[in-house]
């Protein structure tokens, strides 16, 4: 008896490892995840203008945090980064209470993004190991200043060949993360050869340090249709392979496909197929003029069980 019980219960067992060795033919579920860029325009916008929905993960994302000096002809400081956003209504203050408020809201910075002052933001490091030891000194007080969950990255310009972009954000993301200063991180790359070739030596050697891809759909042509969309995230999702690449769109339509020229439809169909893993916004500045209503309509498309 005891010999036959415990050959019956082997082959459960085994039955039961075979059945979970197998690939499942459902789609994975798709993210509720939103996050939006909001400060880089001073346009006087404020976190409690934005309207959140309470059942998505809402990441704002203030932009941007740069790597250069605050004066009227800023210049490359190696690391030692300085708030440039628009820190008089989007302060420590404002970010505690948009968190306390709404319990699914996380607060992230940019680094970066196109321009400082009246040229452009280069990413300009004199070492590898300076450029991570001041990164990570001056980020953690910022952080630690706003209550910050994360950081995202949109150097545009470089100064640097790929290898060094990918060791210094490679090594303060880790040394972030490792600390317990930031939960999550992200990228922002574009379709240009030159920040490709930055951000895919980055994924190739640090991608599983990375939570998400904010790729800049954006900055396709205007008038980009809904199969070229779908062509294109199809793309980058095999270029940035395993990472969880955001769907996203610029709330003045001046680039990709728009809001009102199929972009929700394009995720429609990407949620029925299990590939939306989320949407992003550039930015809460442009969408203020417009009643934010793609915020809403993003939330919802989100939220929606199908």
């Amino acid at each position: 008896m005891t010999f036959f019980f415990s050959k019956r219960f082997s082959s459960l067992f085994l039955c039961q490892l075979l059945l979970l060795s197998l690939p499942s033919t459902q789609a994975a579920p798709a993210s509720n995840l939103f996050r939006e860029y909001i400060g880089a325009e001073f346009n006087n916008v404020k976190f409690s203008d934005v309207p959140i929905n309470p059942i998505v993960d809402f990441h704002f994302i203030l932009s941007f945090a740069i790597d250069y000096t605050t004066s009227s002809s800023p210049s490359p400081t190696n690391g030692e980064f300085n708030v440039f956003w628009d820190a008089d209504n989007l302060s420590p203050s404002q970010v505690s209470s948009i968190k306390t408020a709404h319990g699914n809201v996380k607060v992230a910075l940019s680094l970066g993004g196109d321009s400082v002052g009246n040229g452009y933001a280069y990413f300009n490091p004199s070492s590898v190991d300076s450029w991570v030891s001041n990164a990570i000194s001056s980020l953690t007080k910022i952080i630690q200043q706003y209550n910050l969950d994360g950081i995202d990255i949109d150097y545009e310009h470089f100064s640097a060949d790929p290898s060094t972009f990918a060791e210094c954000i490679g090594k303060l993301i880790s040394g972030l993360k490792g600390n317990g200063v930031i939960s999550f991180a992200s990228i922002a790359p574009f379709d240009d050869d030159q920040v490709q070739s930055h951000y895919l030596a980055l994924w190739r050697k640090y991608g599983h340090l990375i939570d998400y891809v904010n790729f800049q759909f954006y900055a396709y042509d205007k008038g980009t249709t809904v199969s070229q969309f779908l062509n294109y995230f199809d793309t980058q999702s095999s270029n940035y392979n395993g990472g969880k690449v955001l769907a996203g769109f610029i709330s003045d339509g001046s680039g990709g496909l728009s809001p009102g020229g199929g972009f929700f439809t394009a995720c429609s169909r990407l949620k029925s197929q299990g590939k939306l893993n989320g949407i992003f916004i550039w930015s809460a500045d442009d969408s203020k003029s417009n009643g934010f209503r793609y915020e809403r309509q993003s939330q919802a498309l989100l939220a929606s069980p199908h």
